[in-house]
């Protein structure tokens, strides 16, 4: 059973996703979290990185929107359908428990550096205690998934190129966080990443894939609409009031 140690909403800073916009967050630091809990927090609009729990609690903006994809009724666009032609015999997917390594933080600062090039991301020195804490806590849901390339084009021995951080719940798999290597941008490898979740997803029984927030006005959020058909989590009027407790909200088609 869950253990809650602290709850508490964050003082507004600015938004990462809007730059005219202030952004609050209600956290709850959690232990001992099971699947079925966790299935919950997500119904919910909860994400999640290591023990840390959050969803917005904003004021005077509501653009971060929860979203996920019923798996069973997806169907690729013929543009995922061109990527998942690209990569599904070139990339070699291998899924354990997260893991850290001086490959992967230098995948990951490669990475970050791109974006902050391509959308003036701010700098980030991860280390191995922020990989740590955000992305390899220690959690029954917590899985990898490594993206590596086999083709000719990584040279004598396969290169890692991608890694999507997830969690796996009875009921579905929430896409936490996913990184690759900007050499391989041409391969849509952040579609890829998706669509190769949902196959997972699919293979085993799961229900829904969670994606996070779909932030209207946000360019790194865009992609997250073309997945279609999906679900966005709406609050009734009646719970509008109390819309950050625990009060669920009614998933409804985009």
């Amino acid at each position: 059973m869950a253990r809650q140690l602290r709850q508490w909403v964050a003082e507004p800073v600015a938004c990462a996703y809007l730059p005219d916009e202030q952004a609050t967050l209600e956290y709850r630091l959690l232990l001992d979290v099971s699947g079925d809990e966790l299935d919950v927090l997500l119904e919910l609009g909860w994400r999640r990185f290591g023990p840390a729990y959050f969803r917005p609690a904003c004021s005077a903006c509501s653009e971060c929107v929860p979203l996920r994809i019923p798996v069973d009724r997806f169907r690729m666009s013929k543009q995922q359908r061109r990527v998942w032609n690209k990569v599904q015999d070139r990339l070699e997917v291998v899924e354990q428990s997260p893991q850290i390594d001086e490959q992967r933080l230098q995948l990951y600062r490669r990475w970050h550096v791109a974006q902050g090039q391509k959308r003036d991301w701010p700098s980030d020195n991860m280390d191995r205690t922020d990989y740590y804490h955000q992305f390899a806590f220690p959690h029954p849901c917590g899985r990898e998934l490594s993206y590596w390339d086999h083709s000719p084009a990584s040279g004598p021995s396969p290169r890692l190129v991608g890694i999507a951080i997830t969690d796996v719940t009875p009921s579905a798999l929430s896409a936490v966080y996913t990184y690759y290597d900007p050499e391989y941008a041409k391969l849509s490898l952040g579609t890829a990443s998706v669509l190769f979740q949902l196959q997972r997803a699919r293979d085993t029984g799961r229900d829904w894939l969670y994606l996070g927030y779909r932030v209207s006005g946000c360019p790194s959020s865009e992609y997250k609409h073309r997945f279609q058909p999906h679900q966005l989590l709406t609050y009734s009027a009646a719970s509008a009031q109390t819309q950050w407790e625990d009060v669920a909200g009614r998933w409804s088609k985009a």
